[in-house]
């Protein structure tokens, strides 16, 4: 394998990128209970700001520049993704619905029968 393939490892700058990443989301739930007497609005203000915040330096680190990345790459896929109408769901819907009733019943029936033999090889009827 050679180094351009291999994951290197995160830098210490990234550590303490990600220790205040951590700090501000346990802030905001600190503060929320700290400051419960307060208005509603300034503490979701201020939980709103502090995970502002600590996305603001996750996204600054490779691991969320990567997360960032693939968010985008998966948002062009979804848009590549060819969706039913909504009669092909319906229809489909209710195939499913119907092969889940006649398995049901199959199931139901194979039960009855070999309750029935049990029955009978061991004499006992319930």
């Amino acid at each position: 394998m050679n180094a351009s393939t291999e994951e290197q490892p995160s830098s210490s700058l990234d550590t303490f990128k990600w220790v205040a990443v951590f700090f501000f989301l346990a802030a905001a739930v600190a503060g929320n209970y700290v400051f419960g007497e307060a208005s509603v609005l300034y503490r979701a203000i201020g939980v709103v700001v502090a995970v502002a915040i600590a996305g603001f330096i996750a996204v600054q680190t490779e691991k969320g520049r990567n997360a960032v990345m693939f968010a985008k790459e998966s948002r062009t896929e979804v848009r590549k993704v060819v969706w039913p109408t909504r009669q092909e769901a319906v229809q489909t819907t209710g195939i499913v619905l119907v092969v889940t009733v006649i398995m049901a019943l199959l199931l139901w029936g194979l039960d009855s029968v070999l309750f029935w033999l049990v029955g009978l090889v061991t004499g006992m009827q319930v």
